[in-house]
């Protein structure tokens, strides 16, 4: 398969519009790029822009800091500049005495809505965007069968996604989780044991898909289930896993604690159905984020689950209000018996059973639809 390298991404557009009026924040994982698509609203052809400044650049901070920034730049991006502990009040600075000749966007590979450290904030001086891994229909508007091969082999990370090489792909994943483990959280975090928390960065893909106990996990890393909670959180805050919870309703016995774990890069999932299972959710989940940070919608995802272990893999949420459910089932199987269940006893009223085939059909009243043809009809970003 053949994926052209200028994709353009689904976010440039909304931020370019925001940027005429106010300040944003853009977010993401590392290496999903977010510097791309910067220098793309910079009308740069690559690195070096006058209105490219970068943190981690030590030429760079001692200007921010003072305020100096380059003239004549009608945007200017200041990338990783969260790093600094005080840096919501600088960019609140800048924004106060020149915001109105200059828009700024300001990037990082954090959750910059949790690293917010500072005095007065920004609030109502900004839009807040996560940037997600590139998805099936920015790959195509008429994805083929070899797009979701591709995604599923490779992930959604521009770089091995392009490369569509293994060897790359190995290499690139340790390269990756070594500079966030050993960079990013050198950086925001005050985590003593490293090499334990890199432990558990490596015992998360086994675990995707299952609800996550972490009293066992505290117990093969010999910390306390207070200690994991917390670097499990971090590792949220620097995009390498995600956890949704569970979705309770009157008429079940639904379960209230277990979470299930995913990771933003699904190619290091399992082969086979926990990674096609990660694939789902982080689309599902890029569809929920798209939809807060662009048309304001309060959005969850969720999963059902009920103490007797039937479970319906996710449901998505907009504004309090159950909008559908999706299953995945990574072959054209038979309905999965949960469904029917659920939707008797729940107030979700569309359920789909998603596959990695061809076939659309309905059974028992629920479409068994490919996954392909999924993220067309919903409108995934």
């Amino acid at each position: 398969m053949l994926i052209k390298p200028n994709i353009p991404r689904y976010l440039a557009r909304p931020i370019k519009s925001d940027l005429e009026r106010e300040m944003v924040f853009l977010d993401g994982p590392r290496q999903v790029g977010k510097t791309t698509l910067a220098l793309g609203l910079l009308q740069a052809e690559g690195a070096g822009h006058p209105g490219h400044l970068n943190w981690d650049d030590p030429q760079v901070r001692p200007n921010l800091m003072r305020g100096d920034l380059p003239g004549g730049e009608p945007l200017l991006v200041l990338d990783e500049i969260h790093k600094f502990p005080r840096w919501g009040n600088l960019v609140k600075g800048l924004h106060d005495t020149q915001g109105d000749q200059v828009s700024i966007l300001v990037t990082g590979s954090a959750r910059l809505d949790h690293y917010r450290k500072g005095g007065d904030w920004l609030q109502g001086r900004y839009r807040h965007y996560r940037l997600h891994p590139l998805s099936l229909t920015e790959l195509s508007a008429d994805p083929s069968a070899s797009d979701l091969e591709a995604l599923l082999r490779y992930g959604g990370f521009p770089e091995p996604l392009l490369a569509a090489d293994e060897r790359l792909l190995r290499r690139w994943q340790r390269e990756r989780l070594a500079r966030v483990v050993y960079e990013d959280l050198r950086d925001l975090e005050n985590v003593r044991e490293v090499a334990l928390l890199e432990w558990l960065v490596e015992a998360l893909p086994d675990r995707v898909g299952s609800p996550l106990s972490v009293r066992s996990l505290s117990e093969d890393l010999q910390v306390a289930h207070a200690t994991v909670e917390r670097w499990l959180g971090i590792l949220e805050n620097l995009y390498v896993c995600f956890r949704i919870p569970p979705f309770g309703a009157s008429r079940i016995r639904a379960v209230k604690k277990e979470n299930k774990l995913y990771l933003w890069d699904w190619s290091q999932a399992p082969s086979g159905s926990a990674r096609f299972e990660n694939l789902v959710a982080c689309q599902l989940l890029k569809y929920c984020h798209h939809q807060e940070d662009t048309e304001g919608h309060r959005m969850e995802l969720r999963f059902i689950r009920d103490t007797d272990r039937r479970e319906v893999d996710f449901v998505v949420i907009r504004d309090n209000k159950p909008l559908f459910a999706v299953d995945c089932k990574a072959g054209e199987e038979s309905l999965n018996p949960a469904i029917p269940y659920f939707r008797d006893r729940t107030p979700v009223l569309k359920f789909y059973q998603v596959h990695l085939g061809d076939s659309d059909r309905l059974s028992n009243g629920v479409r068994m639809v490919p996954f392909r043809t999924f993220c067309k009809a919903l409108g995934m970003p």
